[in-house]
């Protein structure tokens, strides 16, 4: 006797086809977030464990795996992204170094930790940090030289270096930054002469050197 098997319909299968793609859409859609906010968590950890002094405790409670980077104080994401646009750390009596590991906000526009009590030299690295506008590092203990590295942020606007301790020449390389409206390097240790370059920047508006 021969048994003849129905062959399966597929458009008896499309009702349960489409449910699992969606799902199998929004399961790579979250893994591909989850790993963009880990590069940005890592690098802000490894801030984190820089930090020697953190008198109010705030990045110590606020700073927690437990959440979102995206509700650490003083971090601000992006909403297409989800990325680290802005780290505004200031004013907050803070004492510590800045690693390397921070280059790795490859979205950051904003840089923010003036008013407190960095030291050591500024890592090389941070000129990978090409979306940067603004970078406000005034009024630490930063030592070393200028990072002539830091003439490579293109779409930097606004560079604030003033009361610190950097000594050497301000490098010719500043006149890369064709975008630079403020300049503030005063009351610094900078020897030497300034270099014409800066006369490149004709976006130039206010200037402290």
């Amino acid at each position: 006797m021969i048994c003849i098997l129905p062959t399966p319909n597929l458009m008896a299968k499309t009702p349960f086809l489409i449910p699992l793609m969606f799902l199998l859409l929004f399961a790579t859609f979250r893994a591909t977030l989850s790993a963009n906010i880990t590069i940005d968590e890592f690098a802000l950890l490894a801030l984190k464990s820089h930090i020697t002094h953190d008198p109010h405790n705030l990045l110590a409670t606020s700073w927690s795996t437990s959440v979102s980077v995206c509700n650490w104080i003083g971090v601000t994401c992006g909403s297409r992204h989800h990325r680290v646009i802005a780290l505004n750390l200031s004013s907050m009596d803070l004492t510590g170094t800045i690693p390397s590991q921070l280059a790795n906000l490859s979205f950051l526009g904003w840089l923010d930790i003036h008013n407190n009590s960095f030291h050591g030299s500024l890592p090389t690295e941070l000129t990978n940090l090409h979306r940067l506008k603004y970078l406000n590092f005034g009024n630490n203990s930063f030592t070393g030289v200028f990072p002539s590295t830091l003439g490579n942020l293109s779409k930097l606007e606004r560079l604030v270096l003033y009361r610190n301790d950097f000594k050497g020449q301000i490098p010719i390389t500043i006149g890369n930054l064709s975008n630079l409206e403020w300049l503030y390097l005063d009351y610094n240790s900078f020897s030497g002469s300034i270099s014409f370059s800066i006369l490149n920047i004709f976006s130039l508006v206010k200037r402290f050197i």
